[in-house]
Formats: C-alpha cells, structure tokens, sequence
C-alpha cells in the first residue's frame, strides 16, 4: 500500500519573482492565492483550489534543472494547441516531443529560472 495520495507541489527558487510567476499565472493559467505570511518573499499558485506552485524569492539564481537530480516536473494540460500557441509567444526555450507507441504530445518548456516544465496532452490513448 502506497502512502502517497498524489503530489502536493512544486517549489521554485527564483531571482526574478514577476517574471516566474508570468509564466505560471499569464501563461499557463494558474491563480495566484493564499499564502502563509512567511518572512521571505514569494508566491503560492493555484490550479483550481489547489496550490501546485511554490515560489520563493532569492538574491541569487540557480543553474539549470535539466541535468541535475530534479530533472523537470510535469502537468497535464487540456488544450495542447493552445498551450503550444501561449509558449510560443513567451519567447522562453521550449521543444515538443511526442511520446512513442501513445496519443501522448508533450511540450518542455523553461521557466526563467531554467526549471524545465513538462506539458502533457493525453489524447485518445495515453498508454498506447
């Protein structure tokens, strides 16, 4: 028996709060909301009544995710036309991939901080 329910979030250090939470909130549609009122700055981001996104705000950035031990993390989305159409004009570093033997269309994209994020679109037959 797994003791895990599902996960609760992501949390993003970042030097640039305005320009991480754009992404997130202009682009991708989350809802910034309630936060504690911890000493620090930040941001907590909602998809629906859920927080998913954790920002924490620091002096200095951080490298890269891809090729680190926390390579990237993943949302499923329910327009990939539209998600594909919203990244493109972020002018971030972005690819897209399909996933072999499923309707599975994935979108990476980079956040400003170099956090790879993964965008799924299931489609018809997500396990092939």
């Amino acid at each position: 028996m797994s003791l895990i329910n599902g996960l609760d979030h992501v949390n993003i250090r970042t030097a640039d709060l305005a320009k991480t939470k754009a992404l997130f909130v202009d682009v991708l549609g989350l809802s910034e909301g309630w936060r504690p009122p911890f000493p620090f700055p930040g941001a907590w981001l909602y998809a629906g009544d859920k927080d998913v996104i954790h920002l924490v705000e620091v002096a200095a950035p951080a490298g890269p995710s891809d090729g680190a031990a926390l390579d990237h993390f993943a949302f499923e989305i329910a327009d990939y036309d539209e998600a594909l159409r919203r990244v493109e004009a972020t002018g971030l570093p972005f690819r897209t991939a399909p996933t072999p033997g499923t309707s599975v269309r994935q979108i990476f994209v980079r956040d400003p901080n170099g956090v790879t994020v993964e965008l799924n679109w299931k489609g018809a037959s997500p396990r092939g």
